[in-house]
């Protein structure tokens, strides 16, 4: 039996899912295989579906992606009872990350990614993590000078001790040691996905996070922050992902088919949503693991 400490569900009560997209690109049929999971894992139970923006990425959010994203999800036939944006949650992130600093799990970083790249394909061998280049760095007289900040990833391990999570109904151990010290504010942004989506989640309520099987990996390192700022943990429910005729899973940089496409079209977006529930797809997709 787990402990408390252990317990990778800590949210009891009304079913809350949630669809994050970002707004930096048209959503494609991937995405909507996920927005309509998480929807009616939420309403076949009678509880509520989120639809959260994340949009801090300054460079590439557009508001006019915002607006084909609220169309499409309605054209799907989906229906959501809070609309929020990241953007508007700043306060949130900040003070996550000075929580995460005051206890000396942080530190900066100034690593170009040219620089991250040429060590991570040293003559010593490829690795698969950030090499720890600025870790131990006496930095405090260049915080003016732009930098990201990491979370020291052993010694916040070693803070929080053994834990778990629940994907699909089975217990996972978490296992974040092997993300390396992931990056949870970047130098051109006030959080990254990692911390952004884990207090975003707590914050709102989230009992259960339904989302594709690339992210599982991502899942060990939120359940370790979960821990270390004293946040719920939701239970998880990692699906398979489209994949294309060429064999690749659906995504925007290949130019995935975009729904706003099929819209304009004048498909019927609810024959389609019913077809994704029966799991029909088009001709030449089908689904992958990773």
């Amino acid at each position: 039996m787990m402990t408390s400490a252990e317990s990778p569900r800590q949210v009891p009560g009304e079913i809350v899912t949630r669809f994050a997209p970002s707004p930096t690109g048209r959503l494609h049929l991937g995405h909507a295989v996920s927005a309509i999971r998480a929807h009616d894992f939420a309403r076949a139970d009678g509880g509520r579906f989120l639809l959260r923006i994340e949009d801090i990425d300054g460079t590439r959010s557009r508001p006019e992606h915002v607006e084909t994203i609220l169309a499409d999800l309605a054209w799907l036939g989906l229906t959501w009872d809070e609309l929020s944006f990241q953007s508007q949650r700043l306060a949130l992130y900040e003070a996550a990350l000075a929580e995460l600093r005051t206890i000396g799990l942080l530190y900066p970083c100034f690593c170009t990614r040219a620089e991250i790249a040429e060590a991570m394909t040293a003559p010593h061998g490829p690795v698969a993590a950030y090499p720890g280049t600025c870790r131990g760095l006496d930095a405090a007289h260049r915080l003016h000078e732009p930098h990201a900040w990491r979370l020291d990833m052993a010694r916040a391990v070693a803070r929080a001790g053994p834990l778990a999570f629940i994907d699909g109904g089975e217990v996972h151990p978490a296992t974040p040691l092997v993300q390396g010290d992931v990056v949870l504010a970047r130098k051109d942004a006030p959080a990254s996905y990692h911390l952004a989506v884990t207090v975003d989640d707590a914050a709102q309520g989230v009992t259960d996070v339904v989302r594709g099987r690339d992210l599982f990996e991502a899942t060990h390192v939120h359940r370790l922050l979960q821990a270390l700022l004293g946040l719920p943990t939701p239970a998880y429910h990692h699906h398979a992902l489209l994949a294309g005729p060429d064999g690749t899973r659906l995504a925007k940089r290949h130019g995935a088919p975009a729904l706003a496409a099929m819209r304009e079209a004048g498909e019927d977006g609810r024959a389609v949503a019913d077809a994704l529930r029966a799991g029909c797809l088009p001709a030449g997709f089908s689904t992958a693991n990773a």
